[in-house]
Formats: structure tokens, sequence, C-alpha cells
């Protein structure tokens, strides 16, 4: 099998750097990548969301197995749904999942209000039940900063080594917001009901129970558990990689649901 990872918002292709030898020992293939505006693509401001996930287009091949982390579950389902043909199985890892024509602001539980103009502007990027949005800061481009050490530590790697917090805070760049306005219609996916998982970070202490428990009903899937952070492809990569390879062999109990 050959696994396309996507990592999550403020992260980068590097996050998987522990996973991708993992699974090649396991006997699979495994692409980390860049979207634009992270990594090292930090610089690069895609106009839209079929901007942002060209890279994934560029290289999804017939069958490939699609991983999407955090923010990235919007990323994969948008690619999913340009070319659902060629998706073998989705695995969401502690992911979000779009509603059908709304932002992906709305779907994580955030909020637009007026900006007096005739327009919109974000009002809150996220349901904050977590407290975690204290550590991120706007910035004038419209993308997102991730401003603490220890907050990281707190809300992304608490199972994590001293090194790898420093290590990893350190590749941390701005992510763009994800297009606040932006409403997504993705009917194809909706009407693929692709194969898809849900891996579940029992210690997750970025995403609220609440919404992961949402996702898992949407997907119509029951979870598959890891006992980790936010970030299981740092603290336990061995185990997730393990993990994903039983999740393409599992099957959704229940029908995807738009909204």
């Amino acid at each position: 099998m050959r696994f396309i990872l996507i990592h999550g918002g403020f992260h980068g292709a590097w996050c998987w750097d522990r996973v991708v030898p993992e699974l090649e020992k396991l006997g699979h293939q495994a692409i980390a990548l860049d979207l634009p505006g992270h990594g090292e693509r930090a610089a690069e401001r895609p106009a839209n969301y079929l901007g942002r996930i060209q890279p994934i287009l560029d290289v999804l091949q017939e069958g490939d197995v699609l991983v999407g982390h955090s923010g990235g579950g919007y990323d994969i389902s948008v690619a999913a749904n340009q070319a659902p043909d060629k998706v073998g199985h989705m695995i969401f890892l502690a992911a979000g999942l779009p509603i059908e024509g709304q932002s992906v602001i709305e779907a994580t539980g955030g909020a637009m209000e007026d900006d007096g103009v005739g327009g919109e502007q974000v009002a809150e990027l996220m349901d904050d039940s977590t407290g975690m949005t204290q550590f991120i800061k706007l910035l004038p481009d419209g993308s997102m900063d991730w401003t603490s050490k220890e907050g990281a530590r707190t809300f992304f790697y608490h199972d994590c080594d001293d090194a790898t917090v420093d290590w990893a805070f350190s590749k941390l760049t701005p992510g763009i917001s994800p297009f606040p306005q932006e409403k997504l219609y993705l009917q194809a996916f909706w009407n693929a009901q692709l194969p898809r998982s849900y891996v579940l970070c029992r210690d997750d202490r970025s995403k609220p129970m609440s919404m992961s428990e949402e996702v898992l009903r949407r997907l119509g899937v029951e979870p598959l558990v890891i006992d980790a952070s936010h970030s299981p492809f740092l603290s336990r990569p061995a185990e997730l990689a393990a993990l994903f390879v039983k999740a393409v062999g599992t099957e959704p109990v229940g029908p995807l649901l738009p909204e």
C-alpha cells in the first residue's frame, strides 16, 4: 500500500519523519507532503482550497491511502472530492470533517461576524473549550502563528521528551487560515462513501472529545484508539504506523453523513 500523509495546522511534512520509516518496515510506501502555506512551502499563499490541496492531487494514484491529521482531515476530504476514484481508503487522525455548505471555521465550531462593510470576518477560530486558542495569533497576512513552546508542549506534545518538543517547536510555521469565507461543497465525496477510518488519540488535549464523537458519528465508523497526545506521529510512531495498516482493513458501520 501507499500512504499519502497530510499534516495539520502549523505543522508540515516533517511531522511524519518517524512514521514513514515505520510504514516502510511494514512493507508499505509513504509520502509526506507540505501543503502550500506550511513547512517548506510556508511562503506560498494559495487562493482557495483547490490550490491548497493541489499537491495531493499531483501525487495521488489509484488505491492510495489518504491520511489527514487534525486540520488535514479537511484537506483530504477536499482532495477526495476531486478524485474519489483514486482513493483506496481514508484515515482521519484526530481530524476534522467538513460540513456540506459550511466553511472550515464553521465546521470547527468557530464563528464569523459582520465586518461592517457588507462582508464577514473571523470572530472565533474554533471551539475553544480546551483553551488552546490563547496560543494562536492572527497575523496581518491572514496566517495564524503559534506563539508558545510551553503551549505546544501542553496541547500537542505532552507525551514527548524535551528534545522532541524543542525540535518540533522549532519546525512550526504560521499556518494559513482555512479560507474562512469559502463554503465547501463536496457532493462527490459524500456520494462516493469511500472506505474510511478514524484514529482517536485517547490523551488528546487539542481536540475536544465531543468534536471527535461528532466526526465519528458522521464518518459512520468505530474509533481505532491510541494512548497518545494529539501528536502520536512523534510519541508513538511505530504503534501509529501499525494502526494505519490495521485501519485499511476496517469497514464503516454506518453511512458517511454530509452534516
